[in-house]
């Protein structure tokens, strides 16, 4: 066996487990769709088809108010267990247990009905929630063990009770978020209490031949959060009570450290947990960044868990876990932890999926079906868009051929890889090429095609992609003037004074490139150490809620001036999940940035400018040009007498990202 501790059973005494391996809980927006269930139920099945030992669903609400938003899930009664039993007997076609997790927000709602143990806002919400009485308190308690009641009946093999992130049960436990002076607050005893008797209550009613988990905030990250001492005396109290499993949970979502982006190292946190392991004899989850079965297995080899929880990664490859049995990771389609496409979508009310995986939440709607007629068909362009619908096409039983007019194939993908912090587009660069081999996909690199060529095939797909945007402008021969692929590609010796015309994505990322040690090449431990001390996390979590004080004085690292034209707050269009972190960094290396800038001239000096009716000249040594992008127009398809279709960066550059190139891939590549 190539994994032998994630792939080996877990036995709970009453049923056993298939492997050691958990689809960690994550909300798809499913739940709000019309036939959502049904979709839900085909999205889970994915997974369990491809072998996870165990399903925990997205976050349910045991009542009105502990919703996260309007219209989210609630199991509070009988009536809506048909739509839960579609999904648990859909999974139980398979050897997989399935958990429904309850979890209420407290005062993280976005709605105007929040209760938490004490009236304390939030920072991120605009609410203010009502704190519990006593008697509302035994009712929300009563709410949990009643949702426990209700899955059970739905056939769900048992629940996992949301004690962490900064959610309700989590807001009960530190001092933080608790103020209250009766028996459900002050000391750690009575802040334990809550959730506690949720767990006694369940067992009592529910028996023991049910799956009970506990995910326990393990490192809080807030002020006034629980030290390890505390997470101990939980992590016992709570085995004590009858939980099964104790998954471990990273962060309250308020705290302004990262703990899931791709910037955080793999399995950054797995020391922690491997120091509440010692303490107890039931099974604890790692968690956060663990994308790979090499780190999975390495975690559960050194003894710093009993399982381990990935959520993103089965959005990506919904048959991680086989592909591992088989020994065959390679062809797996590794999580990059970009966010684009799963967490960034929630805030705008869309359904999750991936980026690398845009059929994921999708089962239903993005198929793939074998073909009636096979074409033979051109693909010019072997980017990420290219790339992506030269393996779906492939597969459905067209035969491709993939020209590339450069040495190798992924285009801009090459790029973003070269960003510190980035690194895991090396893993999709990988799944593309391993891929595209597989599926008998004819790759011709370093390949000019012509008008007539293509004209043989039966039809053409435009892939180009894009090219920089020029800086329309004058620029004196003097001018120390580069594009940011010069800065990516090659990264060079720059003066003292950079400045960047533009403030976008890939301003964002040059940026990174010119501030940012790269640590990849360091050993998982060290990349956490630096991590950690970069952010302010104490791991050994000794400090209370494993945050230290960082140093609030920017430190200056370089004199970089980013430049825009528009009022806007820069990188405005980015992902909000991850925009964040950028500017933070921004702030504490001390980078500038103007607005409403217009553009006179460039020249060994640097930049003459105009702002709000002034003009003026930024000194510069280097100027970086981010200007935008334009639709690579080289093929020239008005002259082919066969179909054609555009994707990708050859179709459009407005709100382009490698996510929508993807799925117009995808798309095209279930129709043709």
């Amino acid at each position: 066996m190539p994994y032998p501790n994630i792939l080996s059973p877990l036995s709970l005494g009453f049923t056993t487990l298939s492997n050691r391996i958990i689809m960690g809980s994550m909300h798809t927006n499913l739940e709000e769709q019309p036939d959502g269930f049904k979709r839900l139920a085909a999205f889970y099945a994915q997974r369990a088809a491809g072998g996870v030992g165990l399903i925990i669903t997205g976050g349910v609400s045991p009542n009105s108010s502990g919703i996260l938003a309007p219209k989210r899930a609630i199991l509070a009664s009988k009536k809506q267990i048909p739509e839960h039993k579609l999904v648990v007997d859909t999974v139980h076609q398979y050897p997989t247990k399935i958990c429904l997790q309850i979890l209420h927000a407290g005062r993280y709602g976005y709605h105007n009905k929040l209760v938490a143990p004490s009236a304390l806002q939030g920072p991120i919400v605009p609410f203010t929630p009502h704190a519990l009485d006593e008697t509302e308190i035994e009712q929300q308690i009563e709410d949990f063990v009643n949702c426990a009641e209700l899955s059970k009946l739905a056939g769900y093999d048992g629940v996992e009770i949301m004690g962490s992130e900064g959610y309700l049960i989590n807001q009960f436990l530190c001092l933080h978020t608790n103020i209250r002076t009766d028996g459900w607050g002050g000391s750690f005893e009575n802040r334990i209490r809550f959730p506690l008797e949720i767990v006694h209550r369940i067992r009592k009613r529910l028996g023991n031949n049910f799956i009970v988990i506990f995910r326990l905030s393990i490192l809080d990250l807030v002020n006034d959060g629980n030290n390890i001492e505390e997470v101990i005396q939980l992590a016992l109290a709570l085995e004590k009570a009858g939980v099964n499993i104790i998954n471990s949970g990273i962060g309250w979502h308020e705290a302004r450290i990262p703990t899931i982006a791709s910037v955080v190292p793999r399995a950054a946190f797995r020391s922690i947990t491997a120091a509440v392991k010692q303490h107890i004899n039931i099974p604890i989850v790692a968690c956060n960044r663990i994308n790979t079965p090499e780190v999975a297995e390495a975690i559960l080899k050194n003894d710093e868990a009993d399982m381990v929880s990935m959520a993103r990664p089965f959005l990506a490859d919904s048959h991680f876990v086989e592909k591992a049995k088989n020994d065959e990771a390679h062809t797996i389609n590794t999580c990059i932890a970009c966010n684009q496409a799963c967490l960034d979508p929630i805030f705008k009310g869309k359904v999750a999926s991936c980026l690398v995986n845009p059929r994921a939440a999708f089962e239903t709607t993005l198929t793939f079906p074998p073909t009636v007629i096979s074409k033979h068909i051109a693909v010019v362009g072997a980017g990420p868009a290219g790339a992506m619908f030269s393996i779906y096409a492939s597969q459905r039983g067209h035969k491709v051929t993939l020209f590339e007019a450069s040495e190798k194939l992924g285009g801009q993908l090459n790029l973003a890889a070269n960003i510190p912090g980035k690194a895991e587009f090396k893993e999709f660069l990988r799944y593309l090429k391993v891929s595209i081999n597989k599926n008998k996909v004819e790759l011709k690199l370093n390949t000019l095609v012509n008008t007539a060529e293509l004209n043989s095939f039966d039809e053409v797909v435009i892939a180009t992609g894009t090219q920089a945007q020029k800086l329309d402008i004058p620029i004196s021969e003097d001018a120390n003037v580069l594009s940011y692929i010069d800065i990516i590609e090659q990264p060079q010796a720059l003066g003292t004074k950079i400045a960047i015309v533009g403030s976008g994505g890939i301003a964002f990322d040059v940026v990174t490139k010119l501030t940012t040690p790269e640590i990849e090449h360091l050993s998982l431990n060290e990349q956490s150490d630096i991590f950690a001390k970069h952010w302010g996390i104490d791991l050994s979590n000794q400090i209370r809620g494993g945050k230290k004080d960082i140093p609030a004085v920017p430190q200056l690292t370089s004199n970089i001036t980013m430049l825009q034209r528009s009022v806007r707050k820069p990188g405005t269009g980015l992902g909000q999940t991850t925009v964040w972190i950028h500017r933070e960094e921004f702030k504490r290396k001390n980078i500038k940035t103007l607005t409403k800038i217009h553009y006179r001239e460039v020249s060994a000096k640097g930049l003459a400018l105009e702002s709000r009716g002034k003009e003026f000249v930024l000194e510069a040594d280097t100027v970086i040009i981010c200007a935008g992008q334009k639709s690579d127009t080289s093929v020239d398809y008005q002259n082919l007498t066969i179909p054609y279709h555009h994707i990708g960066g050859a179709k459009q550059v407005k709100n382009l990202d490698a996510m929508l190139a993807i799925r117009q891939a995808a798309e095209l590549a279930s129709s043709i």
